[in-house]
């Protein structure tokens, strides 16, 4: 996974609540640089057959949205990926953003549940960054309102990098290479809990898949996947209905459920409490790299993605909280392994993502 390649100007509608970044290409060794190839999204099926009108719901976007009130720019996002690798903004000095969020593991870190400060093994998965450009909300249990208010969340945090806002203040001031890049990019307020926050949220946004094998066949390219897949699709969006809740390009529809598994944390119960349906209830995690994304499920419970249709496929557990959309599926074998098919055609052509020079 590679930020995404950016050839464009921010295009702000008075009447839009979003500035838009366009997205040319797909693949890019800095932000600077320009895609080696455009993006097409068009399809070429014939959009009068149902599979035509299904494969239509999931087409890649050619934006990126970024928010008005922090738009995008490339020295601003080379700020934020700074940030982001830069290990001084924990209490330790070992710990950054992208500890949690590594681009070797789908920008998550491979393990069952996060690590933090003093080694500490947190209660929940390091969710993916991938795509949040396209979030609403953030978190597990939707506790972050967007991904400025998420960025200086875990900075902060006892238990994750521990390191006070005031402290990461006096830190990064106190980097003499970082107060021009930051009077550079926010001249009106140099170093601030808000630009910080601001720089982080505006690389992470540029972290987008690249065209997967799925891409190139809702456009027309009928070998760009297997048939197990193309079933898999299929199932997807009718017997299995994983598009109840796995639903636009994304897979996701930023939205929570209690989806049967076996856990005392309440989830989003915590922030919204005395919502029946909110106990247990976690987040949507989008679809995209997902291969790459494991062990699943909020709390890393789950190893395979064969063993998370087989979760699935049993309906979990029957409980007053659980989603009206967990139910029982009475899937096969060679469903279940075609939806496992399907779901790796969402796997992009990863490149490296190289590691910034941090300011001394």
């Amino acid at each position: 996974m590679q930020p995404m390649g950016i050839r464009a100007a921010c295009v702000a509608a008075a009447a839009t609540s979003v500035a838009i970044i366009a997205i040319v290409g797909a693949t890019s060794s800095n932000l600077a640089s320009a895609g080696e190839s455009p993006m097409r999204v068009a399809l070429q099926s014939d959009q009068s057959t149902p599979l035509a009108k299904m494969k239509a719901d999931y087409r890649r976007p050619a934006t990126i949205p970024f928010p008005k009130d922090n738009p995008y720019s490339v020295e601003k996002a080379s700020l934020g990926k700074k940030l982001f690798f830069d290990t001084r903004l924990s209490a330790a000095n070992i710990l950054s953003c992208g500890s949690c969020h590594s681009p070797a593991y789908g920008w998550g870190d491979g393990q069952p549940t996060g690590v933090g400060h003093g080694m500490k093994k947190l209660g929940r998965r390091s969710p993916t960054i991938v795509n949040a450009a396209f979030g609403q909300i953030f978190m597990w249990d939707g506790r972050a309102g967007s991904l400025e208010e998420q960025a200086l969340g875990p900075i902060r945090a006892d238990v994750e990098m521990n390191l006070p806002v005031d402290q990461l203040i006096e830190k990064l001031k106190g980097i003499d290479g970082y107060r021009p890049l930051f009077q550079a990019v926010f001249p009106a307020q140099g170093i601030a809990p808000e630009t910080i926050a601001k720089a982080i949220a505006t690389y992470e946004r540029t972290v987008v898949s690249n065209r997967a094998p799925f891409d190139a066949w809702i456009e027309g390219d009928e070998t760009a996947i297997s048939q197990e897949a193309a079933r898999g699709f299929v199932l997807f969006n009718t017997k299995a209905r994983c598009v109840d809740c796995h639903s636009g390009w994304n897979f996701t529809d930023d939205s929570f459920h209690d989806i049967g598994l076996a856990s005392t944390d309440i989830g989003r119960a915590k922030i919204v409490p005395g919502i029946e349906k909110m106990k247990f209830a976690f987040k949507t995690p989008g679809l995209r790299e997902i291969s790459l994304r494991g062990p699943y499920m909020h709390d890393g419970s789950v190893p395979t993605l064969q063993a998370v249709m087989d979760h699935y496929n049993r309906g979990g557990i029957d409980r007053p909280s659980r989603s009206a959309q967990i139910k029982p599926l009475s899937l096969s074998k060679q469903e279940s392994a075609d939806l496992v098919a399907f779901m790796k055609t969402l796997n992009s052509d990863l490149a490296p993502t190289s590691a910034p020079l941090l300011p001394r």
